[in-house]
Formats: C-alpha cells, sequence, structure tokens
C-alpha cells in the first residue's frame, strides 16, 4: 500500500508536457479541424508541431470540444503530429509558414489499424469484437436485451447460459469469474445469482468474454471471465438516455444515464430502479429401496417472489493536463425481496396408495445493501501507448434473510413453526497498479501489482416453537462462519508483432491467505499457498480476411463463500443443501484454437478448446433411511472437457440480418466418494440462433431461440431446454426514441429438469421459477439520435490485474 501510494505521487509530480518557449512573440497561427471516418469531430487529441530542419518540438495544442485547434507559429517549414487514443497517429507534412496565417480544414483520423486484436464482425444484433484474449459483445439493439437485467443479457450471449435459479456457466461449466468494468464488485459479491437480476439492463455497454483469460487478469475462473461493462460517455456537452419498462407478469424499470463534459471535468450520473414479481413452480417424484426401508413421496412447489432494487451512480473525472486524470466513483444499491413458498408433500407405500400429506409454508424477507467507492489515477506519457494507472476500491455488502415456517401434517392438529435468520456482511479492499511500456512500435511490456482483502462475516440460527410456545434455538443449526482472503498478486507480460505474425506472452504469481472458521463451534481452516500461472497468446494473418488465434493458460477456482459454508438451506426439510469448509481450489489447463473468417455479407468465428482440470468440484447427493437428501460438493479427482464452438454473423440483404451460435463439447468427471468409483461422460451442445428484419424504415422484428441438449452428470442428467423470444421495435421522435414490444420464453418452455440416480434411489424432477413475460420498454435518447450515437469506443473497461 505504502509502495502504491509513493508511486502515485511520484507519477503525479513527473514533468508535464509544455510547448517548447518561443524566442520571439509568434506572428501567425496554423488552425484546423480534426474528424474521425465517421465525421465525428475528435475531441481533446493532442497535436503537436515538430521543426522539418531537426525534428524539434516547437509548439502543441489539444484540440476543443469541437474538434478545432488554433496554435502561434514563426515562419518556417513544419509538420504535424496529432495523436489520440484508438486512432491512428496521424503526421501532417508540408505545412509551410509564409506571410499569413494557414488554415489546414479539415484533418480525418483513421481507426487504429495496428490494433491486431481489434476485427469487427457487423451484424445489427451485437455488434462482435475479436480480441488478442477476449471476444466483446456489444448490447447494442438486441430486442431481447431491452428492458431486461443483466442476468437476461447474459444469458443471451454466446457459450453462456443461465439455469432457473439464475446461475451462470459459461461453456458448460458454473465455475467463471463476473466482473464489473473490469473489477471485482460488490454488485455480484455473496450471491451473484440473485445479484445479477437487479442490475438493470439499459445502464450496460457490453459484455467481454474471456474464455482464456492472459496474465494480466485475476488466475480466479476455471473457464474464464465475463466482464459486465457499463455505460459510459465521452462526449462533449450534456448527453443521456432515459427508459422506461412495463411488463406481465408484474415488472417495472426505469432508468436514466446522464453525463456533462467540458474540457476538464467530466461528471456522470445514473440511476436504475427494477420491480418484478416472478411466480414459480415445481415438481419432484423420489422413490428410495433397501433390504430395510422404501418409500416414495412427490413434492409440489410454488412460489411467488417479488421485490425492488434501485441503483445509484456517481462519476467524475478530472483532467488535470493532457497527461494525468483523476477518476471518483461511487456507487450505491438496496434491495428488497419477498419470497413465498408453499410445499407440498405426498407420501405413498409401495402399493402407490396415499399415505400422508405435508404442507410446509415459507415466507422470507431479504433486503440487501451494497456501496461501493472507487479513486483511478491514470497517467499516460508522450510516447503512445505508455501508461501508468492506480485504482483503489473499497466494497461494504450486507443482507438479511428471515423466514418463518408453518408445517402441518393432515390428521395432526398442531402446527410446526420454525423461523430462520441468516445476516451477512462483507467488506473488500482492492489496491491496483498497472504500468505499460512500449519498446517499440509494435512491442510492449506490461507489469501490475494487486492487492486484495475479503473479510465476511455469516451468522445462521434456526429457531423453533415448543409445546409452552417458547422460541428455542435448534443447536444443529446454530453457528457463525468467519472468512478472511487475502491475495497478492503481481504480473508480467510482454507482446510484440512480425509481420503477420502476433505473440503475447505472460506470468502470474498469486499468493492466497485463507481463514475460514465456525467461531461457536472453535473449528478452523487456515490455508496459504503461492501459485505461478502463465499464459501465452498466438494470433496469425493468413490473409486479409482470415485470422488464426491459439492460447494457453493455468487457472484456479477457489471454493465460493457459499461452498464453504456448512450451513443447511432450510427451505425444505427434506432436501438440505451445505457448503463443505474442507473443499480445496480446482486448477485447470486450458488450451483453445481460433479462426476467424470475414465473408462479404458475414463472418464465420470457430474455435476448438481442451481444458484438463484437477480436484474437480461435484454436487454430490445422499439420501438416507428417513428419505432426507443432503446435497453437498466435494473435490473429485479429475476432469476433461473438449469442444467445437461456431459462432456466425450473415446479412443475406439488407433488411435481414441473423446471427447462430453453439458450441459442442463432452465433458467428463471421475472420482472416489465413501470408497465408490464416480464417473460421468457425456456429449452435449448448446444453440442460439437470431433473426432481425427490418419491415420498414424504422420497424424491425427479431426472433430468438435458445436451446440446451440433455447432458450427463456424475449422478444422473439434466434433460434438454428451450426458449423462444419475439421483439417488435419502432423509431420514434426523429429517431430520438426507441419503442419496443417483446415476449420472453413465448412458449413457456424455459424450465430446469433432472434425473440423479444412486443404488436403490431415483429422482426425477422439474421446476420453473421464472414464467413467460410480455414488456413494453420506452427509450429516449438525449442530444443524440440512435444513428449518430457514438459510443465510448476508446474507453478503457479497466481490466483487473
Amino acid at each position: 500500500m505504502k509502495i502504491s501510494l509513493i508511486l502515485l505521487c511520484f507519477c503525479i509530480g513527473l514533468p508535464r508536457y509544455s510547448p517548447a518557449q518561443q524566442t520571439s512573440s509568434p506572428k501567425y497561427r496554423i488552425s484546423g479541424k480534426l474528424e474521425d471516418a465517421d465525421k465525428n469531430p475528435v475531441l481533446f487529441a493532442n497535436v503537436a508541431l515538430y521543426s522539418v530542419k531537426d525534428s524539434s518540438l516547437v509548439g502543441g495544442i489539444v484540440s476543443d470540444e469541437n474538434g478545432q485547434f488554433s496554435m502561434p507559429s514563426e515562419i518556417g517549414n513544419y509538420f504535424l503530429k496529432i495523436t489520440y487514443l484508438a486512432l491512428d497517429d496521424k503526421i501532417v507534412s508540408g505545412v509551410k509558414i509564409t506571410t499569413k496565417d494557414l488554415n489546414l480544414g479539415v484533418i480525418t483520423m483513421a481507426a487504429d489499424a495496428r490494433v491486431l486484436s481489434e476485427v469487427v464482425v457487423t451484424g445489427q444484433k451485437s455488434q462482435l469484437e475479436l480480441q488478442l484474449d477476449k471476444r466483446v459483445f456489444n448490447v447494442g439493439k438486441d430486442m431481447s436485451n431491452i428492458g431486461s437485467n443483466a442476468s437476461d443479457i447474459l444469458n443471451n450471449m454466446p457459450s453462456v447460459t443461465v439455469d432457473v435459479d439464475g446461475n451462470v456457466a459459461l461453456r458448460g461449466s458454473q465455475n467463471v469469474r463476473i466482473l464489473i468494468d473490469g473489477k471485482q464488485s460488490g454488485m455480484v459479491g455473496m450471491n451473484p445469482a440473485e445479484a445479477l437480476k437487479q442490475i438493470p439492463g439499459d445502464l450496460i455497454e457490453s459484455i467481454e468474454i474471456i474464455t482464456n483469460p492472459s496474465s494480466r487478469y485475476d488466475a480466479e475462473g476455471e473457464v474464464g471471465i465475463l466482464n459486465i461493462v457499463m455505460k459510459k460517455n465521452i462526449r462533449y456537452g450534456v448527453n443521456g438516455s432515459f427508459t422506461a419498462t412495463g411488463g406481465y407478469p408484474s415488472n417495472f424499470a426505469g432508468s436514466f444515464n446522464l453525463n456533462y463534459r467540458t474540457k476538464k471535468v467530466n461528471l456522470s450520473a445514473n440511476y436504475g430502479h427494477l420491480y418484478r414479481d416472478s411466480p414459480g413452480r415445481g415438481t419432484s417424484r423420489q422413490q428410495y429401496t433397501s433390504a430395510d426401508t422404501s418409500f416414495v413421496y412427490e413434492q409440489n412447489n410454488t412460489r411467488s417472489r417479488s421485490g425492488y432494487s434501485n441503483t445509484f451512480g456517481l462519476g467524475m473525472d478530472y483532467f488535470l493536463n493532457q497527461y494525468n486524470t483523476l477518476t471518483a466513483t461511487l456507487s450505491y444499491r438496496k434491495s428488497r425481496n419477498k419470497n413465498n413458498t408453499m410445499l407440498e408433500y405426498r407420501d405413498f407405500d409401495l402399493n402407490n396408495t396415499l399415505s400422508r400429506t405435508v404442507l410446509r409454508s415459507e415466507n422470507e424477507k431479504e433486503p440487501r445493501a451494497n456501496l461501493e467507492a472507487a479513486l483511478n489515477y491514470n497517467k499516460t506519457f508522450k510516447k503512445k501507448g505508455q501508461s501508468l494507472s492506480f485504482v483503489g476500491k473499497y466494497i461494504v455488502s450486507a443482507e438479511t434473510e428471515a423466514s418463518l415456517f408453518n408445517q402441518s401434517t393432515d390428521g395432526e392438529t398442531q402446527q410446526l413453526k420454525q423461523r430462520s435468520f441468516n445476516t451477512e456482511d462483507e467488506k473488500n479492499f482492492l489496491f491496483q497498479l498497472d504500468y505499460i511500456h512500449p519498446y517499440s512500435k509494435t512491442g510492449k511490456v506490461e507489469v501490475g501489482l494487486k492487492s486484495s482483502l475479503r473479510l465476511l462475516d455469516n451468522d445462521f440460527s434456526v429457531h423453533q416453537q415448543n409445546q409452552e410456545l417458547n422460541w428455542i434455538i435448534l443447536p444443529q443449526f446454530d453457528n457463525r462462519f468467519g472468512y478472511d482472503e487475502k491475495i497478492s498478486a503481481g504480473y508480467l507480460m510482454a507482446s510484440d508483432q512480425f509481420g503477420k505474425f502476433f505473440v503475447q506472452a505472460g506470468l502470474r504469481g498469486e499468493y492466497s491467505d485463507i481463514l475460514s472458521e465456525l467461531k461457536k463451534t472453535n473449528v478452523s481452516n487456515h490455508r496459504k499457498y503461492f501459485n505461478l500461472f502463465p499464459s501465452v497468446h498466438l494470433s496469425y494473418k493468413l490473409q486479409d480476411k482470415q485470422t488464426i488465434q491459439l492460447s494457453y493458460s493455468y487457472r484456479l477456482s477457489r471454493p465460493g463463500f457459499r461452498s464453504l459454508l456448512p450451513f443447511s438451506n432450510f427451505s425444505d426439510p427434506r432436501v438440505f443443501r451445505a457448503g463443505n469448509p474442507l473443499l480445496n481450489p480446482e486448477y485447470t489447463h486450458s488450451f483453445e484454437a481460433g479462426h476467424l473468417l470475414n465473408m462479404e455479407k458475414g463472418s464465420l468465428l470457430s474455435s476448438l478448446y481442451y481444458r484438463h482440470r484437477l480436484g474437480v468440484v461435484e454436487n454430490i447427493t445422499a439420501v438416507d433411511s428417513a428419505g432426507f437428501t443432503t446435497i453437498t460438493p466435494i473435490n473429485l479427482s479429475t476432469g476433461n472437457s473438449y469442444g467445437l464452438e461456431f459462432n456466425l454473423s450473415y446479412d443475406p440483404f439488407e433488411w435481414w440480418k441473423w446471427t447462430a451460435s453453439a458450441n459442442f463439447f463432452r465433458a467428463t468427471n471421475e472420482g472416489f466418494y465413501q470408497d465408490r468409483k464416480l464417473r460421468s461422460d457425456t456429449y452435449t451442445w448448446t444453440g442460439r440462433a437470431s433473426s432481425r428484419i427490418t419491415l420498414f424504415k424504422n420497424i424491425d422484428f427479431q426472433s430468438s431461440l435458445n436451446y440446451r441438449a440433455p447432458r450427463k452428470t456424475t449422478q444422473g442428467r439434466e434433460l434438454s431446454q428451450y426458449s423462444i423470444d419475439l421483439g417488435l421495435s419502432r423509431d420514434i421522435l426523429k429517431g430520438r426514441g426507441t419503442v419496443t414490444a417483446s415476449v420472453r420464453d413465448l412458449f413457456n418452455s424455459r424450465k430446469r429438469r433432472s434425473i440423479t440416480q444412486t443404488a436403490g434411489y431415483y429422482s426425477r424432477s422439474e421446476f420453473q421459477w421464472r414464467a413467460r413475460q410480455f414488456l413494453v420498454t420506452f427509450s429516449y435518447r438525449l442530444n443524440g439520435s440512435k444513428a449518430k450515437e457514438r459510443n465510448n469506443d476508446d474507453a478503457d473497461s479497466g481490466e483487473d490485474s
């Protein structure tokens, strides 16, 4: 921490760029206007004036908010060098001052052709940018994303699936790390599945899918990283957007995103509100047979989950000069959910005759709050691409789950009453320093340091009412769990281009110091370990329209907080879900090869990948003779995954655009549990197709299909799942506004169906926690129509280090 502060102070004090002093008062002026290829003004670009005689710097200025510049000059022969992030350096030669002012007119700057990593695949659904170590999907005009939340948007991404419980998986694995703007965030801290549903989709700019992260990123995440990039705006003046959504079942949302920029300051503010009522249902049938015990029972589950969230964000960029920027951000989210559940158990004898019915209700209240503050310092230098950045972040989160249970059995007069309390508090401290040094026109070295501290406290208890109507604690469900995680990391990475060949190689080291303890029973587990994580990325441009890529990385997946938590989920008294405090990290060797083919009317991105995992974590189901089921994660021995992935974008006509993606993979897991060998071997695939048709000049129709094929698990299999979305949009108010009507899951078919089968035990279940939805959304853009809207393409997403 002290080292980071010293470096920060040192960098602020570095000499600042200033034009050379003129030996005499200049008599004439050189002026002009900077534009990009789309005729947009290039704001705040560096314009440097050099002498032709000895290439010495004699003057300089920054273009204004209209892209214009004007600087004084003496008589002589000069050339201009104009630099701007994400655009090619522009050299203007033949600048000759004789006896009058010189106006160079409009100077057009092109996109940075040196950035080999950026290959843009055009398509109106979601623009795809293929980069050396990630793929960027701009949310864009995809109607299935309008009026949605972060969970819905992720479910529309190729290779990403979100199950009915909200758990996110990439290429079939839920061991994926989720970041916000390239950094860990309290927005997805303790309970990512639920937290993602609280983030309004209208505040999201793009999704970055990083399947084989480089050493620049945290080593956490078996299959990679999903980075959610929030909207920003760097245009001069006042800009913004407003969105309102209404739907059935009850679904109401509203948001705004405002920005005001001057030459010295950029101010931003955003707000998002969500209210959603999600009815759901589920059924299951279980049968257990042993030498002395047999039973059959059915379960019917109906649920109504409702709640709201409010998300606030403030930000300020202060441009100290053209090389130094300070950024401060503050975000706050508050949510409150209610969950009303009714469980019905129907017990049968071996003749399939109903013997008993049990009803159990749960009324749960779940308030959450999250506060996040960050301070960033960014410094650039005269040399293009050289930069230094520092970030400090503080995150605090609090969550309470309070439930009241009532249970009755037919033929019995007395009810069973129980209540549970679960309070979770989390604090995060993060410090990060990154430096990039170009050593040639195409090569650069990157180094970085990171330190993070995560403190969690979970207090869990269950109370039961006795015959005297007093509440007593159930000792087997009463404890306090503490989790302290300290991660220190550093990385070194180099990259360069040799003709059509590009290489990037890096090494990351991480030291982990993790303490988990059950405070009421004095049981603790303290682990310290150091790991090195190499990464290599290679790219070769075969032709103008073809590029191949090869990559390797070594990664780990630390057990999540809830995977270690030994307390059972008490909602279902016959099915207990508990963590395992003794879980070890899972390690992964990941290999990937990719090929990009750009065609006249589209593009095809193909990827072949292989992952070898050690210490694979699997959920194991165990059933006792009384019919109680316990689900607990354990470490198995090894796992292997092989996959082939396709992403196709094709525009057969100007008025018809469609995209398709498919992921075919095989996964094998094996290991031992209680002296029994467990093994699974499954072939499966997922796919998504989307078609967008422009019916008239300003009316679009979109249809999307998602499909997930059946797959085997260690103790059973998951059945197939599909859903269809439709949307219709129209631009109004001269392109400033858009009205969209959509339906999600047209046939109400998005359900999780699974079968679990072990020796003497069989279970089949079906759950649906979110039914079909109808939505209407209105969006309005301030200071810019859709056709002219300019995204923050050159803004850094703040990659994690």
